[in-house]
């Protein structure tokens, strides 16, 4: 392979794509794409251009002190970018903001393709990204801007990186920006979008996951499911996606073909509503079998309203429970997602 795409996820939650070629190293690379990382030395010294890698192999050589970057810092997973050659695909996280770097979101056009109604409940939108789209990880959101208005709203991919057609799946709100401007949306509508954005998304993966779900925060999971299930990796993956009503429960077709492809993907439904005839009532958190924590030797994501992410966060104080990794991201109808 000639060259290997780098992502630089920054503190504000912008990403941005290199490409850095055979033998070169991050460094040099993001400075050609006009990214200005951290640094001073340049030469392994001072230890300021140093940041977090969190998948790809890569070589660090031995041009550089240990006072710029320690043996412990090093098997941490902690990198200098003067120093590192990638050998891969990486994801860095980068400890400062976009803007300091002297970059920013992407912005690039759509043409809408479908627009899919489920019930009352969530609408899925198909659209046809321009070529000059960036790639995402999966798990990200982007901003769209809505048509006729100068407002935007944040949705999650529930498509995969690198496709000439992305989706999201939106909840429909009565009255919403975007749910009234989807009524009467039409094929070859244009948009604008701006991202990626977002520090939730699918970091390596070296154990079992936990996915959470909660209404359409489905959306990024379904992202990372066709990963996986392109990947196949050889550990357990295990969703509970919980919802309010009966009707909320939409794309599990979706979910079932995925337990199809992916020999270790199992799954669960849960409604809240008490007069449901669902066989799984209650809440998420009354649903998690113990065998999908393992022993907290596992990797949990949750996406879902705050509720709900308060609530499993405290029932992972409750019990005891310390999962070896735990990403969330909470969103509000008409809300940017935040994420930790």
């Amino acid at each position: 392979m000639s060259s290997f795409k780098v992502a630089l996820n920054f503190e504000d939650g912008v990403t941005r794509f290199i490409d850095c070629k055979a033998g070169e190293k991050v460094l040099d690379a993001a400075f050609r794409a006009k990214i200005n990382l951290p640094m001073d030395c340049s030469d392994g010294v001072c230890g300021t251009c140093k940041c977090r890698a969190e998948s790809g192999r890569y070589d660090l050589g031995d041009d550089y002190i240990e006072d710029a970057l320690t043996e412990d810092e090093k098997n941490n997973g902690l990198v200098l970018t003067c120093q590192m050659v990638p050998q891969s695909d990486c994801v860095i996280a980068v400890p400062t903001t976009s803007t300091s770097c002297k970059t920013g979101q992407s912005r690039f056009g759509a043409t809408l393709s479908k627009v899919e109604l489920h019930n009352d409940a969530a609408v899925v939108l198909e659209l046809d990204v321009d070529a000059t789209a960036p790639v995402f990880l999966p798990g990200q959101y982007v901003n769209i801007d809505v048509p006729g208005s100068r407002q935007h709203r944040s949705y999650s991919f529930s498509s995969a990186p690198g496709e000439a057609k992305v989706s999201f799946l939106i909840k429909k709100i009565p009255g919403g920006v975007m749910s009234s401007w989807l009524e009467a949306a039409q094929p070859g509508d244009k948009l604008d979008l701006h991202g990626p954005l977002g520090s939730f998304y699918l970091r390596d993966v070296q154990r079992p996951l936990l996915f959470l779900a909660g209404g359409t925060g489905l959306a990024p999971f379904l992202s990372m499911l066709e990963v996986l299930a392109r990947d196949n990796p050889d550990h357990k993956v295990h969703l509970v996606y919980g919802v309010t009503r009966d009707l909320d429960l939409v794309q599990v077709d979706v979910l079932e073909s995925y337990a199809a492809r992916l020999p270790n993907f199992s799954y669960a439904t849960v409604v809240a509503d008490a007069a449901s005839n669902h066989p799984r009532k209650g809440w998420v958190t009354q649903h998690i079998p113990a065998n999908a924590l393992n022993d907290g030797d596992v990797d949990v994501y949750l996406c879902g309203p705050p509720p709900m992410v308060d609530a499993v966060r405290k029932y992972f104080d409750d019990t005891g429970v310390k999962p070896n990794s735990f990403h969330y991201e909470k969103f509000t109808p008409n809300a940017i997602p935040k994420a930790a």
